[in-house]
């Protein structure tokens, strides 16, 4: 399907000294925070096209990988990793920010974190190049509960939550949409697999067999926001510049793939990011261009748009 570039692209100067890896918005749409090769994290203001430095935050030792927010239910927190294989957790109180919590779990690079769906808590998943990953739980007394891995025995590149709502909670008969589904993970590893985890007894145990598909390393995977629905969706990319949509009919049933298009992209793909309503897909490419998909009613994935970076 061709399309036409994203109508309206805002850029604004960072004063980043070097590489940004990652840039998320938080809940509302009103702060950004970004992290760069320069080992900081910066955190901006936003209104509508304006975007204010409000802090930068320094303490990591190397290039800053990913940023995460917490749910606001939790205030203002935000969680950052980087190569120096430490994962900080940053908190804003009364305008100031400050690092509340440093996590020593790993032994090399940390790649990826992604906080939990807040009904389950303020818990905080971390993906590293050992080869593991850590789930941390924050408890009443501040104090953090860890628990470990062994995913990707060569690596793990990235890490995704389930939704906590039950698939099909919104169509079945007893109509329980408010029900909370077991703590589930989706990550993808320098062995070109994507798995599936679930706690069990409070134990972390890998669900089904991997995900094959991918030819290289799997450098994102991304598990799709549900409003109860019956489907589950994962988005996974990869070295090999392909994109894989895997979807899950129920909870029993097995997950089957389909390429989210025929052809690879043009140059490896770094990042999937789902809308909150979970119906657009956004891409990341290293040719510097950011697509838009969204699912057909013949249930093939059209390309919607697309924003190039190099302006």
């Amino acid at each position: 399907m061709a399309t036409t570039a994203a109508s309206a692209v805002n850029v604004f100067e960072t004063h980043h000294e070097d590489i940004i890896h990652d840039a998320q918005l938080d809940y509302y749409g009103r702060r950004l925070a970004t992290c760069s090769s320069d080992a900081t994290v910066k955190i901006f203001e936003v209104d509508d096209t304006n975007h204010r430095l409000v802090d930068t935050l320094r303490g990591h030792q190397g290039p800053v990988w990913q940023v995460a927010w917490a749910h606001p239910k939790f205030g203002n927190v935000l969680a950052s990793c980087a190569y120096d294989a430490k994962v900080f957790v940053w908190r804003e109180y009364n305008g100031a920010w400050s690092k509340v919590a440093e996590h020593h779990v790993h032994s090399s690079s940390v790649n990826s974190v992604s906080w939990a769906p807040h009904e389950h808590g303020l818990i905080l998943a971390c993906a590293s190049s050992d080869g593991r990953i850590s789930v941390l739980a924050c408890k009443e007394d501040a104090s953090w509960d860890v628990q470990t891995i062994h995913a990707h025995a060569i690596g793990v590149n990235a890490v995704s939550w389930a939704p906590a709502t039950i698939p099909a909670s919104l169509v079945t008969a007893s109509g329980n949409s408010g029900a909370v589904g077991p703590k589930r993970l989706v990550s993808g590893g320098c062995d070109n697999l994507v798995k599936i985890w679930r706690e069990d007894n409070g134990q972390w145990k890998e669900e089904g067999t991997p995900l094959q598909g991918h030819a290289d390393w799997v450098r994102d995977v991304a598990w799709a926001p549900s409003i109860g629905l019956p489907t589950s969706y994962i988005a996974s990319c990869s070295q090999d510049k392909t994109v894989s949509i895997w979807t899950q009919d129920s909870p029993t049933a097995p997950w089957v793939r389909k390429p989210l298009k025929a052809e690879p992209f043009l140059d490896v793909v770094w990042r999937v990011s789902w809308s909150h309503s979970g119906n657009i897909l956004a891409v990341s490419c290293g040719d510097n261009k950011v697509s838009m998909w969204k699912e057909n009613l013949e249930g093939v994935f059209d390309q919607i748009g697309e924003a190039n970076e190099g302006l």
